[in-house]
């Protein structure tokens, strides 16, 4: 499974290590409780249709990207910091990174997890 990002007819890789969150209990815990995770890392939260989504980061002790997605499109990019990032937008998709794998996203570039 990976997470790619295509923008100007530019398809890259943005992780190849990638983690569902599926149930209420993985969805709730997200990063929770780690140290760290691999740089190719990503951990996706897949939801029925778009709708405001918001991420914390209590308990969360090193900073992520996370990347809001709606029908496939980016809606927000932002950086949130360790223990105290808060983050909402309108999605249907939602990937946490590690910090900096998602500098080169944008709002309206094209984001998708593929098998």
């Amino acid at each position: 499974m990976q997470v790619r990002h295509e923008y100007d007819g530019i398809s890259e890789i943005l992780a190849s290590n990638v983690e569902r969150a599926t149930g209420i209990l993985s969805r709730g815990r997200g990063l929770m409780f780690r140290w760290s995770i691999p740089d190719d890392y990503a951990l996706v939260f897949e939801f029925d249709g778009v709708a405001s989504r918001s991420l914390h980061m209590l308990f969360v002790p090193f900073p992520i990207d996370a990347i809001w997605i709606a029908d496939g499109e980016v809606t927000r990019v932002e950086t949130l910091s360790a223990w105290t990032g808060l983050g909402k937008a309108k999605a249907d998709l939602v990937i946490e990174l590690p910090a900096g794998a998602g500098e080169d996203v944008s709002v309206g570039d094209r984001v998708s997890v593929t098998d």
